[in-house]
């Protein structure tokens, strides 16, 4: 069930909304509503998968349950105050529990167990994510290379992957690590944890929302007013206006030129396909998570913010506070901040740096293309931090915005081509301007006019910058009347334009 769909628009969404506006007086039963429907909205696309997910929850649970109980009386575990404590509060913690755990004579012995039980919390996630996700891209390259040694193949197995299976397995690890190192306590309720992980908004692709952020909302389970449906609403127009409008249109764009063989096309369309995909991943999945935030704003949620213009950034570290900032706080948090930080020296540092972004590419998909996406960045981060932020700083910002978005485009070519060979071609002929294709591609002009308006969007976000204490949000309310009419007719537009055409899935649907 797709956010943009007749089903959503006219029967669901106004169906549970009224329900939790009407019926839920009581706090309980808002829980109930919002659960249930999440439940259905998961199992309309995933009846088979939900009862894994049902049943990776109750072994959350118990888990979670087993280490606060042993971490009654640990002095490594600062206990739960409030569910406000900060990143950094929580690095702090987890590097007080590391800490301690050096010191032969201070490990308590109650903490090996705590390790014990988080260790097969995480595992257990983890093998859900490997083998839905994974075992196909791995027997597909083991036999390639049984083969290779002239040895019996075997059998590839098809594993249909669960939309949504790498967000919410992330954000069940989140909630595990939290409780371990103190920073929230267990769920309340079954019910409470139950909503967390199935809360419809955010189910299907992000943001990834950690335990911590929103442990205290779901405990009170806020009564949507006026405000909210309004704000909330707004912003789930934008996103609908975003997906069907502009990202939609330039993914027919970049299908038309990656669909080609590489060796008929020249430097234009090579180019071409690229910048569609580049603007339509990030209208695509900006998109997705304008609706998520529209949607929950409009139950009284507040879900923190997943993009902030990254197409104005003037380096690769800059992008990456940018872009998917729900991922990249995931990766800092629990990856980056057990791997020892950069509290073990300058390699260690740029050695962890990489592994996470290394590991952001495996995880973004099962294929080489993906892995060489993510290397290429952890690369670019570690170049940031030895050189390359200090030498873009000296430069013009604007030149630094062409640079760092030169760097990202490149990326962009590996995370979209269907294989490395061809990634490797197409990024060969950028290179070359006199380059001529052999067969030019006829590309409808509406892809090129779409393709223009959005970059026009992003010089404008650049623009915006030089404008001192300007802000998209407040100028939009200054100018209320006249912002809400546009967006109101791009919705009508979008919802047109999408009742007429084929449905295109969302990108991250596949992650």
């Amino acid at each position: 069930m797709l956010f943009y769909e007749p089903l959503f628009l006219f029967l669901f969404g106004p169906a549970v909304y009224l329900l939790y506006l009407f019926f839920g007086e009581v706090r309980a039963r808002r829980a109930v509503i919002l659960f249930a429907a999440s439940v259905v909205f998961y199992a309309w696309s995933e009846p088979v998968f939900i009862l894994l997910v049902f049943a990776s929850v109750a072994l959350d649970l118990f888990v979670a349950q087993r280490i606060a109980a042993l971490s009654i009386g640990d002095p490594t575990v600062i206990p739960d105050a409030s569910h406000k404590r900060s990143d950094r509060e929580s690095r702090l913690a987890s590097e007080a529990v590391s800490a301690l755990d050096s010191r032969s004579g201070l490990r308590p012995a109650g903490n090996d167990m705590r390790k014990l039980w988080l260790a097969l919390g995480v595992v257990a996630n983890l093998a859900i994510l490997v083998y839905y996700k994974y075992t196909g891209f791995l027997a597909l390259n083991l036999d390639a290379l049984l083969k290779a040694l002239t040895l019996p193949g075997i059998n590839i197995p098809q594993i249909a992957l669960p939309i949504g299976v790498s967000f919410i397995v992330f954000e069940k690890i989140t909630y595990l690590v939290d409780v371990y190192r103190g920073v929230t306590a267990p769920a309340r309720s079954p019910l409470l944890y139950g909503l967390y992980v199935f809360f419809f908004p955010k189910l299907l692709a992000g943001p990834i929302i950690k335990y911590h952020d929103i442990a205290r909302q779901f405990e009170a389970m806020p009564h949507a007013d006026v405000d909210d449906f309004i704000v909330g609403f707004s912003r789930f127009m934008l996103g609908v206006v975003k997906k069907l409008l502009f990202a939609d249109t330039l993914a027919s764009g970049a299908d038309l030129i990656f669909a080609h063989d590489v060796s008929s096309l020249g430097f234009a369309e090579a180019w071409a396909g690229v910048l569609f995909f580049t603007f339509q991943i990030y209208f695509d999945f900006s998109g997705y998570s304008d609706m998520a935030i529209g949607l929950a704003r409009m139950f009284g949620f507040r879900l923190l913010e997943n993009f902030n213009m990254p197409y104005v950034a003037t380096s690769i570290t800059d992008f990456w506070r940018r872009w998917h900032i729900s991922l990249t706080s995931w990766i800092r948090e629990y990856l980056y901040f057990p791997l020892g930080g950069n509290r073990r020296g300058e390699a260690r540092t740029y050695l962890n740096l990489w592994i996470c972004f290394f590991a952001s590419g495996i995880w973004h998909g099962a294929a080489w293309t993906y892995i060489a996406w993510g290397a290429y960045n952890g690369v670019f981060l570690v170049l940031d931090r030895l050189f390359l932020v200090n030498r873009l700083q000296r430069a013009p910002d604007w030149l630094a915005n062409v640079i760092a978005m030169i760097i990202v485009i490149v990326g962009w070519t590996f995370f979209r081509a269907t294989s490395l060979t061809q990634a490797g071609a197409l990024l060969a002929l950028m290179a070359n301007p006199w380059a001529h294709a052999s067969a030019p591609v006829a590309i409808p002009p509406e892809y090129v006019v779409v393709a223009l308006t959005a970059a026009a969007i992003c010089v404008a976000q650049r623009l915006s910058l030089y404008v001192k204490d300007f802000n998209w949000g407040s100028a939009a309310q200054r100018y209320a009347l006249a912002s809400n009419s546009a967006l109101s007719m791009l919705f009508l537009a979008a919802l047109a334009k999408g009742l007429a055409d084929p449905f295109k899935p969302f990108i991250y649907f596949r992650f």
